[in-house]
Formats: C-alpha cells, structure tokens, sequence
C-alpha cells in the first residue's frame, strides 16, 4: 500500500527532529534490533557508529523521495545485494522494522510518536523493506 501525503509529511516532520541527533538514534536502532534478533549481531560489523550513520543516511534518502520511490530502485537494490551478501534473510525484516519503531519510540517520544505516526513509519517501512527485499534478490 503507497504511503499517503499525510503520512509522508509526518515521516519527514519526524525525521527532521532527529536530525541534530542521528549517531545517538542509530545506534538505539542496534541496541533494539539485537534485543529483538540477537542471532543478527554477528552479521553486522563492529563499527556500529560507522554502520549506523549509513543506516541513517540511507533512511534520509528513501524519506526525501518517499512519494518517488521508483526513483530510487537502484539503491534498493544495492540494498539488497549489500544485504544479501552479509546474510540477511526476508524474514529478518521483520526485526528491523520493529527495531526502527522501537528507536523512534524511544527517541521521539511517546506523546510524540503516536498512533498515526507510528502507522505512517509502518507503512514506510513496508514500502522500503518489500522493495530492497525484491530487488535485492533476498530469500
């Protein structure tokens, strides 16, 4: 399901919030990805400060053309090569997803992060995870 207008602006008013804070938000992403998938640590290598900037910097880009995503259908799969490569499975993105919701919980804060956001992230996600999934050729 496309992300609506509505949903697209909440996710680029959020993202900018963070934006003053990115390295401490990435690396609350890992910390709640390895709560939720411990068996994916081992995939990830040990400069999480490095990993989690280019974690952040990619989800900035998928935001900034989140209502033209086909514009970016190479990076989603180099994504999914870079992804594959590494091990990364279908189903673990899942963890990742839950993970990026638990971080903007954290981060933003519960009043802040409410239900339509959360909704508006969730279907972001969706969007993002199906297609570097696709095609990045994951299994």
């Amino acid at each position: 399901m496309p992300v609506s207008a509505r949903q697209s602006q909440l996710i680029r008013d959020s993202f900018a919030k963070l934006s003053d804070r990115l390295q401490p938000a990435s690396m609350t992403f890992y910390e709640a990805l390895f709560r939720r998938a411990p068996e994916l640590r081992e995939m990830f290598r040990d400069d999480l400060a490095g990993q989690g900037m280019k974690f952040m910097t990619t989800l900035g880009i998928v935001i900034e053309n989140i209502d033209q995503t086909e514009k970016l259908g190479d990076r989603f799969a180099e994504l999914g090569r870079v992804h594959a490569l590494i091990g990364v499975k279908a189903a673990h993105f899942e963890p990742m997803g839950e993970a990026l919701i638990d971080t903007l919980r954290e981060e933003l804060g519960e009043e802040e992060f409410d239900d339509e956001m959360e909704a508006a992230w969730r279907a972001a996600y969706a969007v993002l995870a199906e297609r570097v999934i696709r095609r990045g050729g994951i299994t």
